[in-house]
């Protein structure tokens, strides 16, 4: 399921910022991005992400950045400045030497250095703990994002059900299945077979005629769809993480379906087994969206 949240906070002069987004995916797959120096916090990421989803394709982002008041100034040495400055001049006026720049000398190794910032193992954990809690709050607003598709989701799962529903009535329905319009079909084709082989046996034929028909009869599979449409509508209904039960309906839909298909021996059933599995399909693949 797809989604997108941010959340920024501010804690002692250091701004902070969660980026969280997800998109579809079968199983849960997290993609962190942790500046220089939280990179401690990665196995605690994941498992927050790990417990709030269970199908996904999920990415964050974190960014951490000081105000100005609270950067670390740099610091200059400026004797050292002032001795390559001498240096550089009396190159130009003895050689010719090209006029030292002031970035130039600044890239010197020596005269130009930032500290690194000392944080105390209290300092740390204050931060990581606003760092945390900002990612709680971001994955709280990626669920509620993937809710509200998941919502307009179950609306579009539901009218597939009740399309799969109303095509199993209609194959369920179809005189082709009426005993007298059986009994009819196959005795058309008993005597066709007689009249082109008259010494096949009648009785034989019969008995193979009527074994033919009890194997195409699709009472089972029309049984098992209805059974599915209930229960995926159980599940629809109670809501929470379904995706992998309906993908196992939806499988279970394409077998009927398909069963449905090779048992026909009338174009009119097939012709709804056909629809059907182009609606399975359909279902199949929203599906896939679902956590």
């Amino acid at each position: 399921m797809t989604g997108f949240a941010r959340v920024a906070a501010e804690h002692q002069g250091t701004a902070i910022a969660w980026e969280v987004k997800s998109v579809n995916g079968k199983s849960v797959d997290v993609r962190l991005r942790l500046p220089q120096g939280f990179e401690r916090l990665e196995p605690a990421v994941r498992q927050a992400i790990q417990k709030r989803f269970s199908r996904g394709n999920v990415q964050a982002t974190l960014t951490v950045s000081r105000t100005a008041g609270a950067m670390v100034q740099p610091v200059i040495n400026e004797n050292f400045l002032r001795d390559v400055a001498e240096l550089a001049t009396r190159l130009v006026e003895q050689y010719g030497a090209a006029p030292a720049s002031a970035d130039g000398l600044l890239a010197l190794r020596g005269v130009f250095d930032m500290p690194e910032a000392v944080e105390t193992e209290e300092q740390r954990a204050a931060i990581d703990a606003v760092i945390m809690d900002g990612l709680e709050k971001g994955l709280a607003g990626l669920v509620e994002a993937r809710k509200a598709e998941g919502e307009a989701l179950r609306a579009l799962l539901s009218d597939h059900i009740a399309t799969i529903e109303t095509l199993t009535v209609q194959a369920e329905a179809d005189p082709s299945r009426e005993p007298a319009q059986i009994r009819q079909r196959l005795a058309e084709q008993v005597r066709l077979l007689l009249e082109a082989s008259p010494a096949l046996d009648e009785t034989r034929l019969n008995m193979e005629a009527a074994f033919l028909a009890t194997k195409a009869d699709i009472r089972e599979e029309i049984d098992r769809l209805k059974t599915h449409v209930a229960s995926a509508r159980i599940l629809l209904a109670g809501g929470g993480a379904i995706g992998r039960k309906l993908d196992f309906l939806a499988q279970e839909f394409n077998r009927e379906s398909n069963t449905l298909c090779s048992k026909s021996n009338a174009a009119a059933v097939t012709a709804i087994g056909l629809e059907l599995k182009a609606v399975v399909d359909q279902f199949r693949e929203q599906v896939q969206n679902l956590e």
